[in-house]
């Protein structure tokens, strides 16, 4: 499997077509598996995705940047290799990135979760001999509820505060995290109001044709304008600043996968936690292994050694690599600045 796909200092690399998966650095040739900038890094001089992805990665890259987008399941072929884009379902253009040389298959799966999603497509199972996971969440400890059960605690949270004369402020990561909030929001309860960062991720989203709530961009109103009763959702980096002063009387929430964890919420010092991920849960990873039965797994990213250990345990052959350069201690930490998002 060396042969399609090597570990380097850049990133993961296939030698055969000459080009890296979701690359640490500018390179020359970089295969993306979705827009968030830890995957698609900024710099490089083509881009190669899934089509769906097409306008986050436009909203985002250099004007000079060449793009060349694929439809989900369609193939092309780089330097002999094979390379086609499955849906990942961690967020809009989400893609596992699928490689083929010589009857040998190799599977990247980027971030991705199992389970439905509004907002983007459903991750699909995708046979390999060698599959590449995340492991952000590869704990038992993290078990995710359904998508219907944690947007009727939000709407009910809302409902509450709007009852109690407060407004809310929903924190959750720009691009990905929000769109899929406001997917699950109940317009009926109140107004929705979003952040800057959230409301240009939004326009990207709006124009791949993705549903969303009708939401009024904060900045656009006076500073006199009365927030009570309704819902903001921000960023994370906004917490604690004099920005949330203007809509008086709040009530605050954190959407994580970190929330799952005890004294998450009060470390986030927030009034309430929602257990909202747009990674595989325990279960799901194992399930995902199962279901794409390769021969090797490369662990990635979070707890990697952990899940390696298990699967080694349970049968596998699974090792520990190291692609990526982020923090394991932030969920989605990469979606970097798009109007004040948190890097």
């Amino acid at each position: 499997m060396a042969s399609i796909l090597q570990t380097t200092d850049r990133g993961l690399y296939c030698p055969v077509g000459d080009f890296y998966v979701d690359p640490r650095v500018p390179v020359n040739r970089a295969v993306v598996t979705h827009a968030h900038t830890d995957h698609a890094r900024w710099g490089c001089r083509h881009y190669l995705a899934a089509q769906r992805s097409e306008h986050l990665l436009r909203m985002r890259m250099n004007d000079d940047a060449e793009f060349e987008f694929l439809p989900y399941g369609e193939s092309i072929s780089v330097g002999g290799v094979d390379i086609s884009f499955h849906p990942a379902g961690h967020m809009l253009g989400s893609a596992q990135v699928r490689l083929e040389h010589r009857g040998e298959v190799a599977v990247v799966t980027g971030d991705y979760k199992l389970g439905s999603d509004p907002t983007c497509e459903s991750w699909e199972p995708v046979p390999c001999h060698l599959l590449v996971t995340e492991s952000t969440f590869g704990l038992p400890v993290y078990r995710w509820e359904p998508e219907q059960v944690t947007a009727d605690a939000i709407n009910a949270w809302w409902r509450e505060s709007r009852d109690a004369g407060l407004c809310c402020v929903l924190y959750g990561y720009a691009v990905g995290k929000s769109q899929r909030l406001l997917a699950g929001l109940d317009p009926s309860i109140g107004t929705i109001y979003t952040h800057g960062a959230v409301e240009k991720g939004n326009e990207a989203y709006r124009k791949t044709d993705v549903e969303l709530p009708e939401t009024t961009f904060v900045g656009s109103l006076d500073r006199k304008h009365d927030f009570t009763g309704g819902m903001v959702v921000a960023v994370p980096s906004a917490n604690g600043t004099p920005w949330l002063r203007r809509f008086g009387r709040i009530s605050t929430a954190m959407a994580s996968g970190w929330m799952a964890v005890r004294g998450a919420r009060r470390r986030r010092a927030v009034d309430r936690g929602f257990v909202v991920s747009d990674h595989v849960d325990w279960p799901s990873l194992l399930k995902a292994v199962e279901l794409c039965d390769p021969e090797t797994v490369w662990v990635t990213h979070g707890y990697s050694a952990a899940v390696a250990r298990y699967l080694q345990e349970i049968g596998r052959e699974a090792c520990v690599i190291d692609s990526r350069t982020r923090s394991e201690n932030d969920e989605d930490h990469s979606q970097q600045t798009i109007e004040g998002e948190e890097s």
